[in-house]
């Protein structure tokens, strides 16, 4: 079992910078592929980006391409997603989510992951 715990959503305004942070539990943190969700009012839950057990491979939308980016520090038991260049359509619940991937290997897909944080909420304000 995999709990997550989601901090550093807020308020902020169009084009800055937020952070967000997830720490795992348990000791099996490595073995896992991490992503990152979110979902805005009315709105079906949609991948923001993913990370590979190691590191080494990420994958993002479109949307955030270019302005978002997803870390991880195994040794810390964290991952993270740094958010620049906020819009207001990036306000949202974000959720942070564990997948059973192999290798190098991520994922897009909801209902492929195992695990998810409770969320954290991000406003972006114009």
């Amino acid at each position: 079992q995999v709990q997550l715990v989601e901090s550093g959503g807020g308020l902020v305004q169009a084009g800055g910078s937020l952070r967000l942070s997830c720490t795992p539990s348990g000791r099996t943190f490595s073995t896992y592929a991490m992503g990152w969700f979110r979902q805005a009012p009315g709105k079906d839950r949609e991948f923001v980006a993913a990370i590979s057990r190691s590191g080494r491979r990420t994958y993002y939308a479109d949307s955030v391409k270019g302005r978002f980016t997803i870390s991880r520090d195994n040794a810390k038991n964290t991952v993270n997603l740094q958010m620049n260049s906020l819009k207001p359509e990036d306000t949202a619940v974000y959720y942070c989510a564990a997948a059973q991937q192999p290798g190098y290997s991520v994922t897009v897909k909801v209902d492929e992951y195992d695990y998810w944080g409770q969320g954290t909420q991000v406003t972006v304000s114009s």
